[in-house]
């Protein structure tokens, strides 16, 4: 017997991909060698985020490059750099900001194409290899510190950083593979995907700045990765990239299952974004074919820290 009932079939549609010019052919690196995909890769697409203008940013993790889709399609090479760019958020001033697996939070000047340190380090110690963030309504910067952790080791980080860069916390470091973060519409709980337990957990953020009772708030099941990405619709459902699966679950605020929104290209839905002209349109990178796939929703997607006046 089912706990809720079947959750409506939702369709993609490619609709853009990564250009010819841009994939790379038979080019290893130690991103690649140590992700076992049977073949090499040509591009591993990841963090999508929508600037003021309608511009998609994302990156390639494995080649450390930043491209930006217009509205219309057209895709530009930001930056290629020594890094492996995971995660991407927009700040509300327009600055761009990297969750780096090999370097840390980074920082993206736009008109130069120059990225910059701006948190590498936890006390002395580099981090195990971050992987993605979040900015709350206040600018407070979340970050997932995942690394090789799994349920073999279950010490992955989740860090909150100040909105002046001053001041990192470590709220929780107990997790076996966290990944993507969002908080809710009050943001006093912050759901985290954590990839290698195929759940996602609640975690409170309390008025002293810490966390108290982390639990789960979703069992998912099967596929051949787990929770990746997520997003926060306007009505406090999740979002959430089930990686491996090839799909996206939509959860009401109560975790009941609403949508299961099918990729129509590959497996490997790793994370996503809210756009288009009434913030209804869901914006998937598809990782294993470099597609950015495309799906209408009744709802809207919460407003990002971009996008806040």
């Amino acid at each position: 017997m089912s706990l809720y009932p079947p959750p409506k079939d939702v369709a993609t549609e490619v609709w853009t991909e990564i250009p010819e010019k841009f994939r790379k052919q038979n080019v290893r690196t130690p991103w690649v060698a140590a992700n076992k995909f049977g073949m090499d890769p040509h591009s591993f697409l990841e963090g999508p985020s929508f600037d003021r203008d309608g511009n998609l940013y994302v990156v390639d993790i494995p080649f450390g490059r930043i491209f930006r889709i217009s509205p219309d399609k057209e895709w530009t090479l930001i930056t290629e750099y020594d890094g492996e760019p995971n995660g991407l958020k927009i700040h509300r001033d327009g600055r761009i900001f990297v969750a780096d697996y090999k370097r840390g939070i980074m920082q993206v000047d736009l008109d130069t194409g120059s990225v910059t340190p701006y948190c590498e380090r936890w006390r002395v110690e580099s981090f195990k290899g971050v992987n993605d963030l979040v900015f709350d309504a206040l600018g407070n910067m979340y970050f997932t510190d995942q690394g090789l952790t799994g349920m073999h080791d279950p010490t992955g980080r989740v860090f909150r950083l100040s909105p002046d860069g001053a001041q990192l916390d470590c709220l929780v470091d107990t997790v076996p593979s966290p990944n993507g973060l969002v908080p809710n519409l009050s943001e006093d709980i912050l759901y985290l995907a954590v990839t290698r337990a195929n759940q996602v957990w609640r975690v409170p953020l309390l008025d002293d700045g810490g966390t108290a009772k982390v639990g789960i708030f979703l069992h998912l099941s099967g596929g051949g990765g787990g929770p990746d990405g997520m997003a926060l619709d306007a009505a406090g459902g999740l979002l959430v990239c089930h990686a491996g699966n090839g799909c996206v679950w939509h959860f009401d605020a109560m975790g009941e299952p609403k949508h299961r929104i099918r990729s129509c290209t590959g497996l490997v839905t790793t994370n996503l974004a809210f756009g288009g002209p009434d913030n209804k349109s869901l914006f998937i990178t598809e990782s294993h074919s470099g597609a950015i796939l495309k799906a209408d929703l009744p709802v809207a997607g919460k407003t990002m820290y971009s996008h806040m006046d």
